[in-house]
C-alpha cells in the first residue's frame, strides 16, 4: 500500500528532525557556560531569541516563503505560539532561579512530553498510544536520574509552578505550532512565530545589560545560541512536527537533556555518577524506543 508507506517514511523522518532539534538545544547549557561574567539568563534567552527570530525571518523571505500569498494564518494560533515562547523563557529561567537548576530542569523538561500528550488530545484528537507512554516513562525517568544526580536538589513552590510553566509553554507552542503547520510552510511558521516572540521579550534586551555581547566570548556565545541552537534548530523541529503527534514531539525533545549531560562530560569536564550513567541509559533506551520503529508498526 504506498499511502501508508509514504505515511510511515514521512513519520521517520519527523522523528529523526525533531531529534535533530533537540540534540541542537541541549549544546545551549554548555554554550552558556562560555558566556562572560554578567550575562544574565534572561538576558541570554531574550538575546537567543532576538538572534534567532531575525535569522529566521531573513531565511523565511530570501526563500520567498514569506513572500507567498494566501497563507492563511489563525490569529488565535499564533498568539498562543509566539506568547508561549517568550513564556518559556520567563517561566523557565525564573524557575530555576528560585528551586535550583536540577530540580527546575527536572520539573519543566519531565512535564513537557505530559503537557504534550494531553493538549494534542484536547485540541487536536491526537492518540498516542502505548508504545509512546512506554517511551514516555522511561525518558521521564532517565531524566529526573541524569538530572538529579548532582544532589542537592531544593525545592520551591514558586520555582515548581514556574518550572511547570516552561513546560506547558513549550507544549502550548508544539500544539499552537501544529495547527499553522497544516496549512502554513514550516519555515514561515517558525520565522514568524519567533519573531513575535522575540518582540515580546523586547523589554529585556531594553533593561538588560548587554555589555557581555560586544566581547568576542560574548558574541560568539550568543551566535550560536541564536543561529545554531535556535535558527536551525527549530527549523528542523517546525519541519519534522508536521509529520509527526505534539506529544511524540515532546518525547523527543528529552534528547536535550541527555546531550547537555554527555556535553558536559566531554567539554566541561563533569563527572557522571552512577545514578547519572543509569538516568541516561534509561533517557536513551526512550529515545530509540519512539524513533527507530519496525516497518509494520502503525503510526502514532
Amino acid at each position: 500500500m504506498p499511502g501508508a508507506g509514504m505515511r510511515v517514511s514521512s513519520e521517520a523522518a519527523g522523528r529523526w528532525l525533531v531529534l535533530a532539534a533537540a540534540v541542537l538545544w541541549g549544546t545551549t547549557g554548555t554554550a552558556q557556560a562560555f558566556a562572560p561574567a554578567g550575562a544574565e539568563p534572561e538576558t541570554v534567552g531574550a538575546v537567543r531569541i532576538a538572534l534567532g527570530g531575525a535569522a529566521l525571518l531573513a531565511f523565511a523571505f530570501f526563500s520567498g516563503s514569506l513572500r507567498t500569498g494566501g497563507h492563511r494564518w489563525t490569529r488565535p494560533a499564533t498568539a498562543v505560539a509566539a506568547g508561549a515562547i517568550a513564556a518559556y523563557q520567563i517561566c523557565f529561567f525564573n524557575g530555576v532561579a528560585l528551586t535550583g537548576v536540577a530540580a527546575g530542569t527536572i520539573v519543566a523538561i519531565g512535564s513537557a512530553p505530559v503537557f504534550g500528550g494531553l493538549l494534542g488530545f484536547l485540541f487536536r484528537g491526537e492518540r498516542p498510544g502505548a508504545r509512546w507512554a512506554a517511551a514516555t516513562v522511561l525518558a521521564v525517568l532517565g531524566c529526573g536520574l541524569l538530572v538529579g544526580a548532582g544532589g542537592g536538589i531544593t525545592v520551591d513552590a514558586a520555582g515548581v509552578l514556574l518550572a511547570l510553566g516552561a513546560g506547558l509553554s513549550y507544549a502550548a507552542y508544539a500544539t499552537a505550532s501544529k495547527r499553522l503547520l497544516d496549512v502554513i510552510p514550516s519555515v514561515t511558521v517558525v520565522a514568524v512565530t519567533f519573531s513575535l516572540g522575540g518582540v515580546l521579550l523586547s523589554p529585556f534586551l531594553l533593561a538588560g545589560d548587554l555589555s557581555w555581547v560586544v566581547e568576542p566570548r560574548g558574541t560568539a556565545v550568543a551566535l550560536h545560541l541564536g543561529l545554531v541552537a535556535t535558527a536551525v534548530a527549530y527549523l528542523l523541529f517546525g519541519r519534522g512536527l508536521g509529520y509527526i503527534p505534539v506529544a511524540t514531539a515532546a518525547t523527543l525533545s528529552l534528547a536535550e537533556p541527555l546531550t547537555a549531560g554527555f556535553l558536559g562530560v566531554l567539554v566541561l569536564g563533569e563527572r557522571l555518577t552512577g545514578p547519572a550513567l543509569l538516568g541516561s541509559g534509561l533517557l536513551l533506551a526512550g529515545l530509540v524506543l519512539l524513533t527507530v520503529r519496525r516497518k509494520s508498526a502503525p503510526g502514532g
